[in-house]
C-alpha cells in the first residue's frame, strides 16, 4: 500500500482542514463532553479547532494527508492557542453540566504543558472517520516529527481519546499523567523529548 502523501495546509484551505477535523472529532470523548448536542458541536467545533490550533496554518506548520482525509495543526515554540476564543466558544455552546468542570480541566491542561522553550505543541490531529485505520494519522505524525527532530525540538500533546495513545507511543511520546476534573473524561498528556 502506498504511503499517504502529506502536504502543508495553505491559507485558502483552512475551511477544508477544519471540516475534516470536525468529522474526525465527531465521537471524541472530550469534545462530545463539552458539546454533547450535535447541532452545537457542528456549529462550534470548526471555530474551536481554529482557535485551538489554527495559527499553525499561518506558521506553515499545519499538515494535511491524502486530499484532506486527515489533518494536523502543530504550534511551533512561542506560538499559542487562542485561549480567549476557545473560552468564548465553550461559554456559548457547551453543555451546562460541562461548564462547572471546564475551568478546572483547563487549569490541569496548563499545568502539564511543558515549560521547554523549544517544545512544539500538537493541539489537534484527526482523521476522517471514513478513512481511519489506513496509516493517515501515522503519516501525519511522522512528517511533522521529522521536521521537529531536525530542529532539535521536543513535542507535546494531549490525547483526548484513549484509543489514540498507542499511536503516539509508537512515535516516542510518553504519558505524563491524567487530566480529569469532576465529570470530565480522562485525557492523557504526552511528551516526546528532543532527539
Amino acid at each position: 500500500m502506498k504511503a499517504p502523501e502529506v502536504k502543508r495546509i495553505r491559507a485558502d484551505q483552512r475551511e477544508l482542514a477544519l471540516s475534516v477535523l470536525t468529522i474526525a472529532f465527531a465521537a471524541d470523548p472530550v469534545m462530545r463532553w463539552v458539546f454533547p448536542n450535535a447541532h452545537n458541536c457542528l456549529r462550534a467545533f470548526p471555530e474551536f479547532a481554529n482557535a485551538f490550533g489554527g495559527e499553525a496554518i499561518e506558521q506553515g506548520t499545519a499538515f494535511v494527508a491524502d486530499g484532506f482525509k486527515g489533518a494536523a495543526l502543530w504550534l511551533p515554540p512561542g506560538v499559542e492557542s487562542d485561549a480567549e476564543g476557545m473560552g468564548n466558544l465553550i461559554a456559548e455552546y457547551a453543555d451546562e453540566s460541562a461548564l462547572k468542570d471546564a475551568e478546572g480541566f483547563m487549569e490541569q491542561m496548563a499545568h502539564f504543558h511543558p515549560a521547554d522553550a523549544n517544545c512544539w505543541y500538537l493541539p489537534i490531529i484527526g482523521v476522517d472517520c471514513a478513512h481511519q485505520g489506513q496509516g493517515i494519522g501515522a503519516a501525519l505524525m511522522k512528517h511533522a516529527l521529522q521536521h521537529i527532530d531536525g530542529a532539535g525540538g521536543s513535542a507535546y500533546l494531549e490525547s483526548s481519546n484513549p484509543r489514540n495513545v498507542s499511536l503516539y507511543q509508537r512515535h516516542g511520546f510518553e504519558a505524563m499523567g491524567v487530566i480529569q476534573h469532576g465529570s470530565t473524561p480522562a485525557m492523557t498528556p504526552m511528551f516526546r523529548p528532543a532527539r
